[in-house]
């Protein structure tokens, strides 16, 4: 085969292969009790939740859904406001959903997405976390009870409570970490960098922690540097680099100020 020919032949070939990934994704679920009731589709986009669609389950309470993507992003599938979970599809992926309809979130399964899958682990493990929290709250309601809310009573036994809390919290950061670490460059770390326990930051940015907010940064940028959510968390990190170096400079000058208030006084 002569160059020119050669050539010839290759220029389509190499588009298809450039083309090889579809901008769409498509969810297929089933979900028991949802019988001609619907579902909502919305995006969590970086400054704000974009609706995409409303879709009505059929008879079985199964869907089907294919949406294009003008970039790799979290979606919401929600049966109601307070009742949804979280996706994070890749291009050309077919997500595949089952769950109970009247109680979505707690019992739903993902396959089909690693990211999804990436993010349905990490709830799996938050939901671990809240049954622990649950147990130790009714274990200091019943020392209450014991001590017949006798104060000191109370200070003798809760010390045991407050280390079995310390550490269920450290389970918890320690798999935010290891999480993190494990799925660099995924967009799910973003979701594992906020995640609470109790309502505390699992992952403290005002402490040695901020790491973690660098690590997260550093694989984004590697993997997905022009993604909308990897640029707004670009910016979120530079600002709160200069936040923090503000402080650290301003602390000195605090000291120095009150030593001069001191000795004129």
């Amino acid at each position: 085969m002569k160059i020119k020919e050669l050539i010839l032949f290759l220029i389509p070939v190499l588009a298809l292969s450039s083309c090889g990934k579809k901008k769409t994704f498509t969810i297929e679920g089933t979900l028991q009790g949802g019988a001609g009731k619907t579902v909502y589709i919305e995006e969590i986009a970086p400054k704000e939740m974009i609706p995409i669609d409303t879709i009505q389950l059929d008879g079985n309470g199964h869907f089907v859904f294919t949406y294009e993507m003008p970039y790799q992003s979290f979606y919401n599938i929600k049966v109601s406001e307070q009742d949804f979970v979280m996706i994070l599809p890749d291009y050309g992926e077919t997500i595949v959903l089952t769950g109970d309809y009247n109680r979505f979130s707690p019992t739903y399964e993902v396959s089909g997405s690693e990211g999804s899958i990436q993010l349905w682990q990490l709830n799996d493990y938050s939901k671990f976390g809240q049954q622990r929290l649950d147990s130790i709250s009714n274990a200091f309601d019943q020392l209450i009870a014991a001590c017949n809310r006798d104060t000191n009573c109370i200070k003798k036994q809760k010390p045991a409570l407050d280390s079995v809390y310390k550490e269920a919290f450290a389970q918890q950061q320690q798999y935010v970490v290891s999480f993190i670490e494990r799925n660099k460059g995924s967009l799910s770390t973003l979701i594992a960098l906020y995640k609470t326990f109790n309502t505390r930051p699992l992952i403290n940015p005002q402490t040695a922690d901020f790491e973690f907010y660098e690590i997260v940064a550093e694989g984004l940028e590697e993997a997905l540097p022009e993604n909308p959510h990897t640029v707004h968390f670009r910016n979120t990190v530079e600002h709160m680099r200069v936040q923090q170096q503000v402080q650290q400079n301003q602390q000195p000058q605090a000291i120095v100020s009150m030593g001069h208030n001191e000795n004129q006084q």
